[in-house]
């Protein structure tokens, strides 16, 4: 959500904006920079085709968009402009997010795709319980086959080791990559043994492909659902098995406005193509340099691309916008140029439109900040993760107090780096608030729980009963003496023998048994604590036959005072009993497993975040938002730190590069997942060549390379006034590099100065 934006009663369109208000029908491509408003245009559009362009009460113009938030956020605006028109809000549009489309037309005729009229959706997370479990099965039942694509220089117990805890999850990531491909081509199982034939020894990871689809598929059906894929391609198939049904639809939304159309996936181009007809009206409004997405779905900017370049089609552009500052316009103006005309690897050059960001005209109710180069820096210089991360919040200290009415934001490539600077900001009591996979204060409080929920799961683990009692005491942190005390406690726990005997000795016991702690040395506030420790346990133990949310909330209100933890412990008794619900046969152990992948930023917790509902940097001055690249996409803030633009972040195809799709244990450096797509590829197409062994991974790398650059782009147009670009070594043996881009952007920006 950009703060940036105009009152609906002060919007005053640009001469380009005013040349997409003009549309009257046919079909339009329009391509925007980033700033450039193309969601209010596209708001005001919809607002005026809903004035304007429909014949009858029943018809609607629909707007499909790309995330949750943003159909609200797109609701408002429409609402505002059509009030202000004198019209009723609410009427005569719909905005959905492509599932949420899809599941308005399969609803509407479920039995028309096979499906009962009480079908259900399998959410995500069940999904991904239902892949797990197939994927389980098929490991377990083909031991051997990791043998052929394990390093060869891996010996013994490492080798054990990533057969047991690391190739699993690796068959899950393939196995998830192919399901999703193939449902994207339309493919069930039956079809895909059919087209494999005798060609499974040729194409073993298919072969191992299709054994794990056809086991999930079989667990979709067995809960009488589908998945959020099977939704989108079930939803074609009804519009193209039903030609009454389709003209109905067709007539109902007489007007399609697409939005962030360069994250499109060629089964969404399939269906609004359907919905709109050979000689429908369609809107299409994107910016093919800020496709990123392309690595974790099937979404590609051809879509767009191509969409642009066809005969009946009006393309438009939004290049003017008022975010920036021309310093950091012209940064991002040269990092396309730079990659268009002398990438090192030329089949990177690919990566971006040569199209410019433009500021706005004088007079503009947008206008860009005020030019100052200075307020541009890229540091060149080396720095390790630690020096990087020191050096950031430093600066960010200095900053901070004297601009507590600016927006800023460190913005980091993944999650788990994310951590270590809310960690970094905390420590120093510099406020924060997080847009990662979860909050500081949800993995807290679920690692809290967790940890109690997992000794209760094994109360005879004596390592598991240390990490509780430091949660237990975990407020002593702030004491440097007492915390000392506490670990040395925990260390004594750890070394127990039995922990029963300790927790509920016999008459004739000695419940200190085995804790050393009869030294006179031990003052015997030690002596008070371990017993008051054992009273817990046992209090908590006791409770550990109540329903997991009841036992949740009861250790919830022992473990926590303040009111914001007490709600995340409701929460999380929620969640869990909504997981107990779903699977009767978990126990302590697998919902301790579900907690656990909240406190690790492993899973985003639903609801506990603005994601869902958008997520608004004007809302938070004065305190440091931290947000991995990705999810800044949209956003925009005064202040921008943007880390870690090494070669492993960002990898230009050189032979010093690594690629984080690569696993160490691989032979050849294979990119399994590219690899199994490569083969599905060659399975189903005529036009490929014969598969190849490696070529996918090669391919693989330069698509990474071109949406790495483009991730880069939306990282530096998230500036407003202030942008620091920085890169660290990594904890490898051999220390990273700068990005090559970085090492011109470094270049381009001294010769300017």
């Amino acid at each position: 959500m950009s703060g940036n934006q105009p009152e609906i009663s002060t919007f005053q369109p640009r001469p380009a904006q005013k040349k997409i208000l003009e549309y009257r029908d046919g079909k339009m491509g329009i391509s925007a920079v980033p700033g450039s408003g193309k969601t209010h245009t596209l708001a005001a559009l919809a607002a005026q085709l809903v004035a304007t362009g429909l014949q009858d009460d029943d018809q609607e113009v629909l707007i499909v968009t790309l995330v949750n938030s943003a159909v609200n956020n797109f609701g408002s605006r429409i609402n505002d402009f059509i009030q202000a028109r004198g019209l009723l809000p609410n009427v005569g549009y719909r905005v959905r997010t492509l599932h949420g489309l899809a599941h308005d037309i399969v609803r509407e005729r479920p039995g028309l795709v096979g499906l009962a009229n009480d079908f259900t959706i399998v959410d995500d997370r069940d999904a991904r319980e239902i892949l797990t479990g197939a994927v389980d099965t098929w490991v377990r039942g083909h031991p051997d086959f990791a043998e052929r694509y394990l390093a060869p220089d891996l010996e013994g117990s490492k080798r054990e080791w990533v057969q047991r805890a690391q190739w699993p999850h690796l068959v899950q990531d393939m196995a998830a990559a192919f399901i999703r491909q193939a449902k994207d081509m339309e493919l069930d199982p039956d079809a895909l043994r059919f087209r494999l034939g005798d060609a499974a020894d040729e194409l073993p990871l298919v072969r191992m492909g299709l054994d794990i689809y056809t086991d999930y598929q079989r667990g979709l059906n067995y809960r009488g659902g589908v998945d959020f894929s099977d939704l989108i391609r079930l939803a074609l198939m009804a519009l193209r098995l039903d030609e009454e049904f389709l003209a109905r639809l067709r007539h109902r939304w007489p007007f399609i406005l697409e939005d962030e159309a360069q994250d499109s996936s060629e089964l969404q181009e399939k269906i609004l193509r359907q919905l709109s007809g050979p000689d429908g009206n369609w809107v299409r409004v994107g910016d093919p340099n800020q496709a990123i997405y392309n690595t974790f779905t099937t979404a590609d900017p051809r879509f767009l691309r191509d969409f642009l370049r066809e005969p009946d089609v009006r393309p438009r552009d939004l290049l003017a916008s008022g975010r920036s500052q021309q310093a950091i316009i012209d940064l991002a103006n040269y990092l396309v140029d730079w990659t268009v005309q002398k990438h090192p690897t030329p089949s990177a050059r690919s990566a971006f439109l040569q199209q410019h960001i433009e500021p706005t005209l004088p007079g503009d109710p947008q206008p860009n900040p005020p030019e100052n180069r200075s307020a541009v820096h890229l540091f060149d210089r080396q720095l390790t993760p630690e020096a990087e991360l020191e050096a950031v919040v430093d600066s960010v200290a200095r900053w901070l107090p004297e601009n507590q009415d600016k927006t800023v934001a460190v913005l980091v490539p993944r999650n788990k780096r994310g951590e270590g600077v809310s960690d970094a900001l905390r420590a120093r009591d510099i406020p924060y608030v997080e847009l990662l996979q979860s909050t500081t204060t949800t993995r807290l409080a679920a690692g809290a729980l967790g940890n109690v929920l997992a000794a209760l799961a094994e109360p005879t683990n004596s390592k598991q009963l240390a990490k509780v009692f430091q949660v237990w005491r975990r407020r002593d942190k702030d004491d440097k003496e007492t915390w000392a005390r506490v670990k040395a406690l925990s260390k004594r726990i750890r070394k127990l023998r039995d922990v029963e005997r300790f927790l509920w000795p016999g008459i004739k016991d000695d419940p200190l048994e085995g804790l050393e702690i009869a030294d006179e040395s031990d003052p015997l506030s030690d002596l008070s604590l371990l017993a008051e420790f054992r009273q817990t346990m046992r209090r908590w133990q006791e409770a550990s036959t109540l329903p997991v949310d009841q036992l949740i909330l009861t250790l919830g209100q022992e473990l926590f005072d303040d009111p914001a933890n007490l709600a995340l412990a409701h929460k999380l008794a929620v969640v869990l009993r909504a997981a107990a619900d779903a699977h009767p046969n978990w126990r302590l152990p697998e919902l301790t497993a579900e907690l656990t992948s909240v406190a690790r930023n492993q899973r985003r917790f639903i609801g506990l975040s603005d994601e869902d509902t958008g997520f608004d940097p004007e809302a938070h001055k004065g305190k440091v938002v931290v947000a991995t690249m990705h999810k800044a996409k949209g956003l925009e803030w005064d202040r921008v730190y943007l880390t870690a633009v090494n070669n492993y972040t960002f990898p230009s195809a050189q032979s010093h590069d690594s690629y984080i799709a690569e696993r160490w244990y691989i032979r050849d450096q294979l990119n399994m997942e590219a690899e199994i797509m490569a083969q599905l590829d060659s399975l189903l197409s005529d036009d490929v060549l014969p598969y190849s062994e490696g070529q996918a991974t090669r391919d693989a790398r330069l698509d990474y390379v071109r949406e790495r650059l483009r991730l880069l782009y939306v990282g530096i147009t998230r500036a407003k006034r202030d942008l620091v670009i920085t890169w660290n070594t990594g904890r490898r043996q051999k220390p990273l590099q700068p990005a090559v881009p970085f090492i011109a952007l470094h270049a381009y920006w001294e010769e300017r100065k």
